[in-house]
């Protein structure tokens, strides 16, 4: 009996090329990414499913190209504008040179350098699938020319460089969004079955949000209540639709809440360790350790 193949998950756009060697090498040094299509796929190729940890945005300027999100297949024409967000099973075919860009994200990235809240502006990203958006040429061409802005600024060595490329980012996102908000089959996607999961996401954002974090909010129970609805059928609909279990979406949020509280801040670590529901700081390091493989005051010096 033949076994299933396994499907890998990435955190980085570089571990993905370098793992299944469907186009060029990406070299990657921040949790931020843009590239030229054209450079990274310069012949055709279909690649493996596989699972993505990081936000994805693609411009097609011109070219053949499809891309499936779990058992949904869709097609790009010129002037396409799509993205996908972590969690999916994602696979994808050059049928012809694709020209743009694809432009990576991790959510750390988006909390540290464009707002601690990013979804609370940009609530969209949190939307769990979203067809191709087809943008007129003077859309597109808006987007096209700050994703040329920001590759350009991001190959500078300036001091200043991140700073630059978060900023005209952050103009991109709002485009993003501006053009989105307009197109009826994002309305559509915005409000279909993924309800159960984006309310979870966005109860999760509410929870960090909250003046007062208490252990029992970051409880899968309290997640499944807020929906009226059974933990284990909660739990399931998430781990079905994103592949992870609705745990470890809490975990994960937490480490990345307390990274950029770390490295964005000079709160004392154990108003941290206190303001993201833990009883005891020793706890909290113990849990960030084993996430991340650093003490907190490892992670914050480094």
């Amino acid at each position: 009996m033949k076994t299933k193949p396994e499907i890998k998950a990435y955190d980085k756009l570089s571990d993905f090329y370098e793992d299944e060697n469907v186009g060029q090498t990406i070299i990657q040094d921040s949790d931020f990414t843009i590239h030229r299509m054209e450079m990274v796929h310069q012949k055709p190729v279909d690649s493996p499913v596989f699972r993505a940890n990081y936000f994805s945005f693609v411009l097609v300027k011109k070219g053949k190209s499809f891309y499936t999100i779990d058992n949904h297949k869709f097609y790009t024409k010129p002037n396409t504008l799509y993205f996908t967000n972590p969690g999916h099973l994602k696979s994808f075919g050059i049928k012809e040179v694709v020209y743009g860009f694809i432009i990576t994200s991790s959510e750390e990235y988006l909390k540290q350098h464009i707002h601690t809240a990013v979804f609370d502006e940009f609530s969209f990203l949190l939307t769990e699938m979203v067809p191709p958006c087809y943008l007129d040429e003077i859309r597109f061409e808006e987007l096209h020319q700050l994703a040329l802005q920001i590759l350009e600024e991001q190959e500078k060595k300036s001091t200043l460089r991140h700073k630059i490329v978060s900023s005209l980012f952050m103009v991109f996102l709002l485009k993003v969004k501006e053009f989105l908000m307009e197109d009826d089959s994002f309305k559509i996607a915005y409000d279909r079955d993924s309800e159960i999961v984006n309310l979870f996401k966005k109860d999760l954002e509410r929870v960090f949000r909250s003046n007062i974090l208490k252990n029992s909010d970051l409880q899968v129970a309290a997640f499944a209540e807020a929906q009226q609805l059974n933990p284990a059928y909660f739990s399931t609909v998430v781990k079905t639709k994103t592949g992870k279990s609705a745990n470890r979406w809490i975990q994960d949020k937490t480490i990345i809440e307390a990274q950029a509280l770390l490295s964005k801040s000079s709160t004392p670590i154990k108003e941290i360790a206190y303001g993201l529901g833990f009883n005891e700081p020793t706890h909290f390091s113990k849990f960030f350790k084993k996430h991340t493989g650093l003490t907190p005051n490892q992670y914050r010096n480094r």
